[in-house]
């Protein structure tokens, strides 16, 4: 198991153990589904369901642009809401995102698995909006159709961020043995392009923007740009105004020069500071797309490992 933690370890300690977001990640989506899930049997015996409606629109993205505009948070919110109607529509996608996103936050590092998520997301949530505000096939559906949710998109994202990432990468799946994530990815993939006209289309082409992000954001990080930075930056900012910061104590001291040091041969680092550079994780990386995270030497793994931090 990645990480040698338990699944029960992950969660009994996922507000306590520091880089552990995939478990934070689906406790909010399991505490916004049991909200709404306890309203809405509230709302059924007392009669008030005109209540619980109003509530569930604002976790709810809506096809029309206009409709869209009067809520825009929803952009975000749907993607940490599911359906009420399908309890498997979070399990399944809970489970899919617990054993892919292990994979990130292994080998990339805590906050990508964050900035991923959020990532597909979004990337769901507009390609949603496009197609049902450009093409005139999905503009007669919107009449039909009260909204979207689910943590799909962002599900898509990781998968196939992890499966460009390794995709010789293997799970072991019941009934079909050891199967490289890289066709997993694919099937998924083909799977909703194929349903994008069907009786879920937005669902569907969400899952198909999260796919699109999640290729995008390994791809770009292989030539040194984290197209998600800026929203771990927001996070880090909202964040200051809650934590406080600790005070920082001066001292005079003669400071020794011991990061770098000038030789015949060029700068050389001192020691202790053996994180890679951009180049040799991009060799790696490259590696790993070639020939699978296993080809790696120990001392490749290693250098890879120190960059995630």
């Amino acid at each position: 198991m990645l990480g040698g933690n338990s699944i029960l370890d992950d969660f009994k300690n996922a507000w306590n153990r520091p880089n552990n977001s995939p478990a934070q990640l689906i406790i909010i989506n399991v505490v916004v589904y049991l909200f709404l899930a306890l309203l809405y049997l509230v709302s059924r015996i007392g009669g008030f369901e005109a209540f619980f409606a109003v509530v569930y629109d604002q976790f709810s993205i809506p096809p029309s642009m206009a409709e869209f505009l009067t809520r825009p948070w929803t952009l975000i919110t749907y993607g940490f809401a599911h359906s009420l109607s399908d309890i498997f529509h979070i399990i399944f996608n809970m489970l899919v995102f617990y054993w892919f996103s292990k994979l990130i936050l292994e080998f990339l590092g805590n906050k990508k698995v964050i900035a991923i998520y959020v990532l597909g997301v979004l990337a769901g949530a507009a390609a949603y909006l496009l197609v049902y505000n450009t093409i005139p096939f999905y503009q007669e559906q919107i009449g039909n159709l009260s909204g979207m949710v689910g943590a799909s998109a962002a599900v898509f994202a990781i998968v196939v961020a992890a499966a460009v990432f390794m995709p010789n990468y293997t799970f072991f799946l019941l009934f079909l043995g050891p199967v490289r994530i890289k066709y997993i990815a694919a099937f998924y993939v083909i799977l909703s392009l194929l349903g994008s006209a069907g009786g879920n289309a937005g669902g569907n082409i969400a899952h198909l923007g999260g796919a699109l992000i999640g290729w995008l954001y390994i791809s770009q990080l292989r030539k040194g740009t984290d197209i998600g930075a800026w929203i771990i930056g927001t996070i880090d900012w909202v964040k200051s105004f809650f934590v406080s910061q600790p005070k920082i104590k001066v001292t005079h001291k003669a400071e020794k020069s011991t990061t770098r040091k000038s030789t015949s041969r060029g700068t050389v680092r001192s020691a202790g500071a053996d994180s890679p550079d951009q180049a040799e994780i991009d060799a790696i990386l490259d590696k790993i797309s070639q020939s699978g995270y296993d080809s790696l030497t120990k001392e490749e793994k290693q250098k890879l490992f120190n960059a995630s931090k």
